[in-house]
C-alpha cells in the first residue's frame, strides 16, 4: 500500500483494488478447487492461465499471488488466533487445521521451503514489474537486453504461478492432516526443488534487469552531458541553471559552507563570480597555498569578489573506501570555501564534461565561471600561482595587463613565498638564491661563494629552494645544508614546491598567449630557469636589489667563482653583480645539454620550443619518470 500511495491518488488505489475484488476471488477458488482435488500442477497452471487471458504477463503474476495471499493470509490468521480468538477457533475446528505450534518441530522444514519459495516467487514478480516500469524514452522493447529479458519473462511467470499452485497445494493439504502426512518429506523437497529452479530465473532476470539499468544510466549519462554542453553554450540571466546542472540537480543542499560546515543550497551563488576548485583528494600542497590566497583578503583588508566551491572527482569504477572518506574529511574540514558535501555525489555527465571539455586530469584546475554562469577563464589556477587575489576577474585581458606591469627580477621570482628576501630587495641587499641535490657540488658552490664573499665583504644572503619535485634527496640536501650551516634554506618542502610550480605557471602562461624567447625576455628567463632545474648540476641566481641579476649552470658559476682573482677588479668598479655577469661571459660556450621538462598538464605545448642557450630548435621527447628517491 506504501508504494501505491506514492504513485497514486487514494481514490485510484481504492477504485482498482474495487476493480480487481472480483477477479482475484475468482483466481483464488479456482486454485483451491484445482487443488483441493489433487489435480496435476501443470494443468492447473493452464487452467489458471485460461482465466489470466486477457492480462499482460505482468498482471497475470502479480494476479495470482494476490489470489495467493488471500488463502495463504486466511490460514496464517486462523492458525495464529485460534487460540484466543472463539470465531477462528470454530473455523479452525471445521477445517481441522492443526495446532502448529503443537507440531512447530515436525512441520519447521515444509514451512521453511515454502517461505523461501514464496520470497523467490516474490523477488521474480517485483523483477519482472522492474522490466514493465522501465521509462520508454530510454529504453525500447527490441533494444538487445530489453528484447532478451521479454523473451524469458513468459517462462519466468510460467514458473511463478505454478509455484503458487504447489504453494496452495502444501496449505490445502495441511486440512486434516495425520501422521503419514505430518511425517513425509516428499513436499519439502517438492518446495526447494521449486525454489531453486524460480531462483535461478530471477538471477537472470536481474543480470538483464542490470544490463537494461546500465543502458538507461549511459542514454540519461549522454543526455546529461549534451544538456550541459547547451548550458555552457547558452546565455543565462543568472548562474543557476548552470550549476545545479554542473553540481547536483538532484539534491536540494549539496554544499557544505566554508566557516560553519552545514549543508546550503546552490541558490547561496547566485549572480556571483564562482571558482570551481576541481581536483582529487591528493591536494595537500595546492590547499595550503590556496587557502593562503583565499584569506588574503582579510589580512589586507580587502573585500573577496568571488567564491570558490571545491568539486572532488573520483573515479566511480574505484570502491569509495573508509580512508577515502576520512581524507576527504580532513581537505573539506581545512577548507574556508564551499565544497561539495561527497565526491560521489558528482554527477557522472559532470565529471565526463570536466574531463573532456576542461580537460582535468589528476592536476588541479580552477575554472572561473561569471555571474550568468559563462566560462570566463577554464583554468585561472596559473593565474592564481603568480599573482594570487590580484589576478581578478582572472580574463585574458587581465592575464595580459599583468604581464605589461612585470619585469623580470628576484621579486617576480619568490613573489611573497619568502617575505624576508622580499625585504632584503627593498634594502638593495645581495642575495643568491641555489637549487639541486648534488651534495658535493653544493658543498663546493656555498664553499666558493663563502669565500668570494670574505674576499669582497658584501652582505650576500644564501638560500637554498631545491628541485621541482622534493623527495628523499632534496631532504638529505636540507639537512647537510643545516648541519653544516652551508646557507640559509626553505625549511618547509611546499615553499620549494611553490617556486617551482610558479615558474611552471608562467611558463604555461606564456605559452597559451602564444608567446616565444625572442620576443619575450621574461619567457627566456623562465625557461632558463626550468632548463635549471631539469639538469643534473646545480644552479644559482645572483641579485642585487631589483634590477641586477645574473643566473648561471652549477658547473659553470663554480668555475667562475674559482677564479675569483681574474676578475675581482671588476667587483671595485663596477659593482659585484655586473662583474660577476661579465665574468661568465667566457663560460658561455656553444657546447651544452639543455633539458626542459614539462609537466604533463602544462597545457598546449607548442611545435617549436627554442632553446634558451643557442636559440635553435630543441628536440622533443616523452619522459615518463617515477622519483621515489
Amino acid at each position: 500500500m506504501e508504494v501505491l500511495e506514492d504513485k497514486m491518488q487514494p481514490n485510484e488505489i481504492m477504485g482498482m483494488l474495487e476493480a480487481l475484488a472480483y477477479p482475484i476471488h475468482r483466481i483464488s477458488c479456482e486454485i483451491s478447487c484445482k487443488c483441493t482435488g489433487g489435480g496435476d500442477t501443470h494443468a492447473t497452471t493452464v487452467a489458471l492461465f485460461n482465466q489470466l487471458s486477457s492480462y499482460t504477463w505482468d498482471a497475470k503474476v502479480v494476479l495470482a499471488l494476490a489470489a495467493f495471499a488471500v488463502s495463504y493470509g486466511e490460514f496464517w490468521l486462523t492458525a495464529q488466533l485460534y487460540t484466543v480468538n472463539p470465531l477462528a477457533k470454530s473455523v479452525a475446528m471445521l477445517k481441522q487445521i492443526p495446532d502448529i505450534i503443537e507440531h512447530a518441530d515436525v512441520l519447521k522444514p515444509r514451512f521453511d521451503a515454502l517461505n523461501n519459495l514464496i520470497k523467490s516467487m516474490l523477488d521474480v514478480t517485483k523483477c519482472i514489474i522492474e522490466f514493465k516500469e522501465l521509462p520508454s524514452e530510454y529504453i525500447s522493447p527490441d533494444t538487445s537486453p530489453m528484447s532478451t529479458a521479454l523473451t524469458h519473462i513468459p517462462t519466468a511467470v510460467y514458473w511463478t504461478i505454478r509455484s503458487v499452485v504447489a504453494c496452495a497445494s502444501q496449505i490445502i493439504g495441511l486440512i486434516g492432516l495425520g501422521d503419514e502426512y505430518l511425517n513425509s518429506t516428499t513436499e519439502a523437497w517438492e518446495l526447494s526443488s521449486l525454489a531453486h529452479k524460480v531462483n535461478n530465473i530471477h538471477g537472470h532476470l536481474t543480470k538483464q534487469l542490470s544490463l537494461c539499468h546500465r543502458h538507461i544510466d549511459e542514454k540519461k549519462h549522454v543526455e546529461a552531458y549534451q544538456t550541459l554542453v547547451r548550458l555552457f553554450e547558452s546565455t543565462h540571466v543568472d548562474n543557476m541553471k548552470i550549476l545545479k546542472a554542473l553540481i547536483n540537480n538532484r539534491e536540494d543542499m549539496p554544499l557544505i559552507e566554508g566557516s560553519t560546515k552545514k549543508r546550503v543550497s546552490v541558490d547561496v551563488l547566485r549572480r556571483k563570480i564562482v571558482i570551481l576548485f576541481i581536483s582529487d583528494l591528493d591536494i595537500s600542497h595546492e590547499l595550503y597555498i590556496l587557502t593562503q590566497i583565499y584569506n588574503d583578503h582579510l589580512s589586507k583588508k580587502m573585500e573577496r569578489r568571488y567564491e570558490m566551491v571545491w568539486l572532488p572527482v573520483h573515479d566511480k569504477s574505484a570502491p569509495w573506501t573508509t580512508s577515502k572518506q576520512e581524507a576527504f574529511n580532513r581537505l573539506v574540514s581545512d577548507m574556508p570555501w564551499y565544497s561539495l558535501y561527497h565526491p560521489m555525489k558528482l554527477d557522472a555527465a559532470a565529471i565526463k564534461y570536466i574531463k573532456e571539455v576542461w580537460r582535468f586530469d589528476k592536476k588541479p584546475l580552477l575554472v572561473v565561471l561569471d555571474p550568468q554562469g559563462k566560462v570566463v577563464c577554464p583554468n585561472a589556477m596559473h593565474m592564481m600561482w603568480i599573482w594570487g587575489s590580484l589576478a581578478y576577474p582572472f580574463s585574458s585581458a587581465r592575464e595580459e595587463a599583468l604581464w605589461r606591469e612585470e619585469t623580470w627580477g628576484l621579486e617576480l621570482l619568490v613573489d611573497e613565498i619568502d617575505t624576508l628576501i622580499l625585504t632584503w630587495i627593498k634594502q638593495e641587499r645581495f642575495i643568491c638564491l641555489y637549487g639541486g641535490e648534488d651534495i658535493d657540488w653544493i658543498r663546493r658552490f656555498t664553499s666558493a661563494m663563502r669565500h668570494v664573499v670574505q674576499e669582497t665583504g658584501i652582505p650576500l644572503h644564501m638560500v637554498y629552494v631545491g628541485k621541482s619535485n622534493p623527495k628523499e634527496r632534496v631532504r638529505r640536501a636540507v639537512a647537510v645544508i643545516a648541519e653544516e650551516k652551508l646557507s640559509g634554506y626553505w625549511q618547509d618542502p611546499i615553499m620549494m614546491w611553490f617556486f617551482w610550480v610558479r615558474l611552471e605557471s608562467m611558463l604555461h602562461s606564456k605559452m597559451q598567449a602564444g608567446r616565444n624567447i625572442d620576443n619575450d625576455p621574461i619567457m627566456q628567463e623562465v625557461m632558463q630557469m626550468m632548463s635549471f632545474d631539469g639538469s643534473e648540476e646545480g644552479w644559482a641566481v645572483v641579485s642585487r636589489g631589483s634590477v641586477e641579476i645574473v643566473k648561471a649552470h652549477g658547473r659553470k658559476i663554480v668555475d667562475c667563482l674559482g677564479k675569483f682573482q681574474e676578475w675581482k677588479g671588476g667587483v671595485e668598479k663596477d659593482g659585484f653583480v655586473p662583474a660577476l655577469t661579465a665574468a661568465l661571459v667566457p663560460y658561455e660556450t656553444h657546447e651544452h645539454c639543455t633539458r626542459l621538462i614539462l609537466p604533463g598538464d602544462t597545457g598546449r605545448i607548442q611545435d617549436n620550443v627554442i632553446c634558451a642557450e643557442c636559440r635553435k630548435p630543441m628536440e622533443k621527447f616523452i619522459l615518463y619518470r617515477c622519483c621515489t628517491d
